[in-house]
């Protein structure tokens, strides 16, 4: 299919403004800490915003709602467990994250923290944990280039190899140019795009088909298997399924939010907007994707394109289902979400390769300005790496989100919630964590044969290698036990 005037209009503006705000960004930006986590500035609204943003990407309006289509309700077991895993991310995890990293040295990255916090294994730590964010990071990004090719490749009938192109190009030319500052305020525009996009389809949907009885007798006729809440993978599937929800300690994008939150007391706000975003956004992916069984049950002639491809499905009922105008908006948002976490993936891998390799261990005596510009060399870097990996056409973007957040949610996650919470964690559990969790995730993902989620053994495992190693070696020093009781203490005072 070809692209109509409105449709190229509406994507041109979106992609202009965007641009202009990684312009307006880049006169902001001063120095690398600015160009980094933005100065440590956001306020509660986009902090709350860019977070989710910068998590809900081209998946929540491709590979969710595809999954709901092809399999039915039993796929919403993933939106539960995303919701109770992010309540618990923002209420235990976002102000102490925050106060320790300002406190550790003033952390900028994941692996700084890690490296700050312990105070021990210090280069073994920073380089180990910065290559497990390349790894994983350049999986994810693939997924975001994936998204992006599929909705030029749909809406503009380019050929997947040209598609993959145009839809990486806009989100690396504002991330390269205004940095962390850029990506912030980009991810809240795209965060109102995309709420906007799943709160009207649905319900547009629904009434094509006739309502939501209508909807629902439609789908129980001619798949009531649809409508089972435990589907064809049992048990096993559903707990796979709540286990998404463990990832969320580990994301260093989702992470990197909090720490550039302006302080501690911006975080009870930015939570309840934040899951109340999140909580009206994968409520109506879900509805897109399962109400979009119903329509084209009743419209089996306009199926083709989705039955090829169900991740497709948000892409083709707003081509069907709306004036052009209001299709390039609704399909913006999905350029919207693409472009939110593409931007923060790309931007923490910029962020390790340039802290916690360039200063860490080439250059340390560089200058700011120096630093910033190899941040964004190497922006461009890891586009192009994730562009490689997105190249094949048969490419899905949930499989490649899947591994990744397990990959990050075992190797990590254990480790940062140890980290602010238990005392007598040390550096050696910290190493032993991340590389046991990662490690099991591959091993798990390439050799297991189950259909358990990989998450699951490697979070299990990672924990166990933190307690144990962390046990069995020499206690934290007295500094590090004694920033550790000085955090707690202020937190304390905070309500934490």
């Amino acid at each position: 299919m070809t692209a109509s005037t409105p449709l190229l209009i509406t994507f041109g503006l979106y992609l202009v403004a965007m641009i202009a705000i990684g312009f307006i960004a880049w006169w902001r930006t001063r120095d690398f800490d600015d160009y980094i986590l933005g100065g440590r500035s956001l306020g509660g609204y986009v902090t709350a915003l860019s977070a989710g943003a910068s998590d809900m990407s081209g998946w929540l309006l491709m590979g969710l709602p595809g999954a709901l289509y092809l399999t039915g309700l039993s796929e919403a077991w993933i939106a539960v467990g995303l919701l109770i895993g992010a309540y618990l991310n923002w209420r235990f995890v976002a102000g102490p994250l925050r106060l320790y990293t300002e406190r550790s040295a003033d952390a900028l990255t994941l692996p700084d923290y890690f490296t700050t916090r312990f105070g021990e294994n210090g280069k073994l730590l920073r380089v180990v944990s910065a290559l497990v964010i390349l790894v994983f990071f350049a999986l994810y990004a693939a997924s975001g280039i994936v998204a992006g090719a599929r909705l030029f490749e749909s809406v503009f009938g380019l050929p997947y190899a040209e598609a993959i192109w145009w839809g990486a190009l806009a989100t690396i030319a504002y991330t390269l140019i205004g940095g962390f500052l850029a990506v912030s305020w980009t991810d809240t525009v795209q965060a109102t795009l995309m709420i906007f996009a799943l709160v009207l389809t649905p319900v547009i949907v629904m009434t094509a088909v006739g309502g939501p009885s209508a909807s629902l007798a439609l789908i129980e006729q001619n798949d009531p298997q649809k409508m089972s809440w435990i589907g064809a993978g049992g048990v096993i599937a559903v707990i796979s399924a709540l286990a998404w929800g463990l990832g969320y300690f580990g994301q260093p994008h989702i992470l990197a939010r909090f720490m550039a939150a302006e302080s501690v007391k911006t975080i009870p706000q930015a939570r309840r907007i934040g899951m109340t975003w999140m909580f009206l956004c994968l409520l109506g992916a879900i509805l897109v994707g399962f109400f979009g069984i119903s329509y084209f049950e009743a419209h089996a002639d306009q199926a083709a394109a989705v039955n090829a491809n169900p991740e497709r499905v948000f892409i083709v009922l707003a081509e069907l289902l709306f004036n052009p105008w209001i299709a390039g908006i609704l399909l913006s948002a999905i350029l919207a979400a693409v472009m939110s976490t593409l931007s923060c993936q790309l931007l923490v891998c910029a962020s390790a390769l340039t802290e916690d390799f360039y200063r860490g261990f080439v250059r340390p005596a560089a200058s700011e300005r120096e630093l910033v510009w190899f941040g964004r060399a190497m922006v461009a870097l890891v586009a192009l790496l994730a562009i490689f990996l997105a190249r094949d056409p048969d490419s899905r973007v949930l499989g490649l989100v899947s591994y990744a957040w397990a990959g990050f949610g075992a190797a990590f996650g254990p480790v940062v919630l140890m980290s602010l919470f238990w005392r007598r964690m040390n550096g050696w559990g910290a190493l032993a964590g991340i590389i046991v969790g990662a490690v099991t995730v591959i091993l798990w993902k390439q050799y297991a044969g189950s259909a358990l989620y990989e998450i699951v053994p490697g979070f299990i495992a990672g924990s166990l290698a933190v307690i144990g190693v962390s046990l069995s070696t020499a206690a934290p020093s007295r500094e590090v036990l004694a920033t550790h009781d000085a955090v707690r203490a202020e937190l304390a005072q905070t309500g934490y």
